[in-house]
């Protein structure tokens, strides 16, 4: 699976975040060293979860940083902490707790001494793919708590969103257009080599 090129063909409206003023400030504040960043919002556990999974979805490549490089799991931290209602703060952590048992229960205690080959089976078995159906949800269709399917598509989305809106990634991957004043019809190819524009 190409993860780049499926980054690049996902609109804007994937995952469950919009680009507004204040959660573009939120994510321009997320200015900590990728290897000194400790949630805090997220439990330890979480945190160290989230940080090996977004460099999965969207790894270094030599056109672009990883996510983690552009502080995606801080901004992820701080949008759970500042803008999710309290209850969707504990539907979010709940199921990922929950997952994060599951995983500790197949690969041992240590979210760090799981390789990242191991975390991208995870990440295959509970990420859907379209027509997939969550089995959890088929299960209990009643349950008003997350599934761990459900939690990861939301970490899925939130992630792309907020790689998307970071500057470094606006500015130098995607097509920047300081002040966007003309109209383009064309060939995306042509016109910008296949990448989307910026916000």
């Amino acid at each position: 699976m190409n993860r780049r090129q499926a980054l690049r063909n996902i609109g804007l409206s994937t995952g469950f975040m919009v680009a507004t003023p204040s959660l573009l400030t939120l994510l321009q504040s997320c200015t900590t060293e990728k290897e000194h960043w400790q949630p805090t919002f997220l439990s330890v556990d979480q945190g160290i979860f989230l940080n090996r999974v977004v460099d999965i979805i969207l790894p270094k490549t030599e056109d672009s940083p990883s996510a983690s490089e552009v502080n995606v799991p801080e901004f992820i931290d701080k949008y759970m902490a500042d803008i999710l209602m309290e209850e969707e703060q504990q539907k979010q952590t709940k199921a990922l707790d929950n997952l994060i048992s599951k995983i500790k229960a197949d690969y041992g205690e240590s979210l760090d001494d799981i390789s990242d080959e191991e975390y991208k089976k995870i990440l295959d078995k509970y990420l859907l793919g379209r027509g997939e159906s969550d089995p959890q949800r088929e299960a209990n269709p009643n349950n008003s708590d997350y599934t761990e399917y459900e939690v990861m598509s939301g970490i899925k989305g939130m992630v792309i969103n907020a790689y998307r809106m970071s500057e470094q990634v606006g500015e130098n991957v995607l097509v920047y257009d300081p002040v966007p004043a003309q109209y383009y019809c064309g060939d995306l190819q042509e016109l910008t080599g296949g990448k989307a524009y910026s916000l």
